[in-house]
């Protein structure tokens, strides 16, 4: 399992008199079950980063692969497929339904209402403390709440990838330590790709992707950043 980026642009605002590059001749490779964090500041380039790699963005000119699979080479339906099959996504904002509960809006994704998912939803749930608020309506949570019923969402489709951009921002310390508790006791079963500006919840990385300006300035292993 892997993702391989291959001289991707990520260009905005094309044939105007000034065009932005949210991405700059990015070659990556990722492989296997791990987590990896991507830093830099505002505007470098980390949300654009990530999209692109989850096929949410189609870049300007490159390649991007998943598995050795060609996103352009997929249909609309087919891409929105894979996604749903294959990808989790926990987005800055929780995006959740106003008029379902907890539970529901965690269910949503698999459209499964069975014994059994309720059950995996309950346990996802418990592991980030939040079980208490299964039956409640999203107007009834907390900001730090809602991200916590997002995340459990990503999770319910048993994704092989997680892509996360910002999970903690709204949290507090201690959500955001069991936040990131719960995301690492995932890293051997799945690839978990993390933007974050803040340093200290990717201490635990398994390697760290630095951008500024569009551009990857450097890659290192989580024992490098720890040195």
């Amino acid at each position: 399992m892997g993702l391989e980026m291959d001289s991707v642009n990520l260009v905005y605002d094309i044939g105007k008199e000034l065009q932005t590059y949210a991405l700059k001749n990015i070659n990556i490779s990722l492989e296997g079950n791990r987590i990896v964090g991507v830093m830099g500041p505002s505007g470098s380039g980390k949300s654009s980063l990530l999209y692109t790699l989850a096929g949410l963005k189609c870049p300007t000119s490159g390649k991007v692969y998943y598995n050795e699979i060609n996103y352009s080479d997929l249909s609309p339906d087919k891409n929105a497929e894979l996604r749903r099959k294959d990808f989790g996504f926990i987005f800055q904002k929780h995006f959740l339904i106003d008029y379902m509960t907890v539970l529901q809006n965690v269910l949503t994704p698999i459209n499964d209402d069975s014994k059994e998912a309720k059950m995996k939803a309950v346990t996802i749930l418990d592991k980030l403390n939040i079980l208490n608020l299964s039956g409640k309506k999203p107007h009834q949570l907390s900001v730090g709440q809602k991200q916590k019923v997002a995340i459990a969402r990503a999770f319910i489709g048993e994704p092989k990838i997680i892509f996360a951009d910002e999970p903690t921002a709204a949290l507090d310390y201690e959500a955001t330590i069991n936040v990131m508790n719960f995301l690492k006791s995932y890293r051997k079963e799945k690839m978990i790709i993390i933007v974050s500006h803040d340093k200290s919840i990717l201490e635990d990385a398994d390697s760290i992707i630095n951008m500024f300006d569009g551009s990857i300035i450097s890659t290192q292993s989580g024992e490098e950043e720890n040195m």
